[in-house]
């Protein structure tokens, strides 16, 4: 059976937010739902949206697991030459590691990967 993920991140502010996760995300949407809501198609069926819905903002809990420790180093590195930092980096002692960051709101989006 074929699924599709959509993750919602609940957000005060539209306009700031769209902003924000465009530089997180490095394009603008995919799609715009609605005036309130924006899409991107992170890959194939599995999505990640904004939504002004100021009284549920800042719950956000969202990890993106990548392929190897290479392409979390090669996302963050692009993350932040569109001027975003982490605001915390994790190993853990399998090897994994995890880079989160904080929209506006407070919302975390982390970005992990595992050593091959």
């Amino acid at each position: 059976m074929p699924l599709d993920l959509f993750a919602g991140v609940p957000v005060t502010e539209y306009a700031v937010a769209l902003a924000w996760y465009e530089r997180l995300l490095g394009s603008p949407p995919a799609f715009v739902a609605s005036d309130t809501e924006a899409v991107w198609e992170l890959a194939e069926h599995r999505f990640v949206f904004v939504e002004q819905r100021p009284e549920h903002a800042g719950h956000a809990l969202h990890t993106i697991f990548v392929d190897d420790l290479d392409d979390l180093d090669a996302i963050v590195a692009q993350i932040a030459g569109r001027g975003l930092d982490p605001a915390e980096r994790e190993t853990y002692s399998n090897g994994v590691r995890k880079a989160t960051y904080r929209d506006p709101d407070g919302n975390e989006i982390g970005f992990g990967g595992a050593p091959l």
